[in-house]
């Protein structure tokens, strides 16, 4: 499925193959290298181009007290996102192509000194049993070309699966093999796998436990991405979107940069609250 669609220009809806692809990656281990396992979440780092830090990342944590479906309408609910996730900058849907498929923009904040980066992708979502998967690769729009002051990075491939492993417990999974559009220092791998991914996990449980009492008081049924029907985006053609390749973005060279004594000081500060 990926290498047709890196090969041709025609953008593709995932189809059930493609859902069943992920789920197989997200539960492999082969060829991949656990670099952290602590208080119930593991990361592995699969590199894949040393000289480019281009590689691919996957967490699992264990939740014992948070609902597969109350996970799903997290990951989901974009207005909740915009209160809990404190790397987003901006966010927004753009339009949809079927009913488990849209298109979105999110640009987020980097470790400093690195500049902040931005992606649209096209986001795909299939409940399957007692998995969920949300999925999404990046396209290009030409209403929302490259901005100046952000770096264009490309997901080749993310997403995240949710395994409901009791009534009120799951499994959630993260993957991800995003080109940041530049060479990245090697702290930056590094960060992302023993601090920046534990992290978001972590903030992903938090704002899991909270979500049942905000969504009470945020339009408590509507929930778009469970019924279709509530889908108030206007639909968008496939004919105005093409696959973003990597090699058409500006490069960055960014690897000579240290990171910052904030960025530091935040660190160890984190790790001791842990």
């Amino acid at each position: 499925m990926m290498k047709t669609k890196m090969s041709e220009e025609e953008v593709l809806i995932p189809d059930d193959r493609a859902f069943s692809r992920f789920k197989h990656e997200c539960q492999s281990e082969e060829d991949w290298s656990l670099n952290y396992n602590k208080n119930n979440i593991c990361v592995w780092i699969q590199v894949l181009e040393e000289e480019k830090s281009l590689h691919r990342i996957k967490c699992r944590m264990l939740c014992k007290d948070i609902p597969a479906e109350t996970m799903y309408d997290v990951l989901h609910d974009i207005e909740y996102r915009r209160k809990w996730d404190a790397n987003v900058i901006e966010t927004f849907d753009i339009g949809k192509l079927t009913v488990n498929a849209d298109v979105g923009y999110y640009s987020w904040k980097c470790p400093k000194p690195l500049k902040n980066r931005d992606v649209i992708t096209l986001r795909s979502w299939l409940p399957m049993g007692n998995d969920y998967i949300i999925m999404n690769y990046s396209i290009k729009h030409a209403k929302y070309p490259p901005k100046k002051d952000l770096v264009r990075a490309v997901s080749i491939q993310t997403g995240y699966l949710i395994q409901r492993t009791g009534p009120t417990s799951c499994t959630l999974t993260y993957l991800a093999q995003v080109d940041p559009k530049g060479s990245l220092p090697k702290w930056v791998v590094n960060k992302s796998s023993h601090f920046l991914a534990p992290k978001a996990m972590k903030r992903i449980s938090k704002a899991c436990l909270r979500y049942p009492e905000w969504k009470q008081k945020h339009s408590p049924g509507f929930k778009p991405w469970l019924f279709p029907e509530q889908n108030q985006l206007s639909s968008i053609p496939l004919s105005e979107l093409s696959i973003q390749h990597a090699e058409s973005l500006e490069n960055i060279d960014e690897s000579s940069l240290s990171e910052s004594k904030d960025e530091r000081a935040e660190h160890s500060d984190d790790e001791g609250n842990n």
